[in-house]
Parts: C-alpha cells; sequence; structure tokens
C-alpha cells in the first residue's frame, strides 16, 4: 500500500523534527523513527486504529504527543492529512479533507 503526505502535513513533520533536532539530533532521529512506524504500521492495517471523524482515522504515537491523521483514498492509498501535535487547536486540519 503507497501512502503520500498533504503538504502541510508534511510541513507540519519537517517543522516538528526541525524543532526535535534543535534541542537534540538524537531526539529528532528518534521522533523520526516513530512517525515512520506509525506510518508503517498504518499501511499494513489501515482499519486498524479508531475512525474520529467520517473517513478521518487516528493513530497515536507512542513517545511523542503527536497523532497521525488519515484517510484512505479511492485507490486505497492512504493520505497523511495532519502530523499533528496533541496539545494544538483540535479540527485545525478538517478544512484539508475534501
Amino acid at each position: 500500500m503507497n501512502y503520500y503526505f498533504h503538504p502541510e502535513a508534511f510541513q507540519e513533520y519537517s517543522e516538528s523534527t526541525q524543532y526535535y533536532f534543535r534541542i537534540s539530533p538524537s531526539l529528532a532521529k528518534a521522533f523520526v523513527a516513530e512517525i515512520e512506524d506509525g506510518i508503517n504500521q498504518i499501511i499494513q492495517s489501515p482499519q486498524t486504529w479508531q475512525e474520529i471523524e467520517t473517513g478521518v482515522r487516528r493513530y497515536l504515537i507512542k513517545r511523542f504527543p503527536f497523532g497521525l491523521y488519515y484517510t484512505i483514498e479511492e485507490d486505497n492509498s492512504v493520505m497523511i492529512q495532519a502530523v499533528m501535535h496533541l496539545s494544538r487547536k483540535p479540527g485545525y486540519w478538517k478544512t484539508r479533507i475534501e
């Protein structure tokens, strides 16, 4: 199964990685590993995680306060709609869903 990021979700991922890198390169590496692990788990079994809105599911990252919000597209690919810090304003990503 393929996946891709909504452009704003990729920007969130990039900015968060840079934030952790400024604190510690090893922390940034751990963050990236957690995100990649989450994406791999989603791809292996996309229906597993809770549907929080119609068609939108959320995978919670274990070590960091982030969630991966994603949709399963018509071609069975996964679109990461948001890489959201869980303290951020809920629902800001909803405008990304078509």
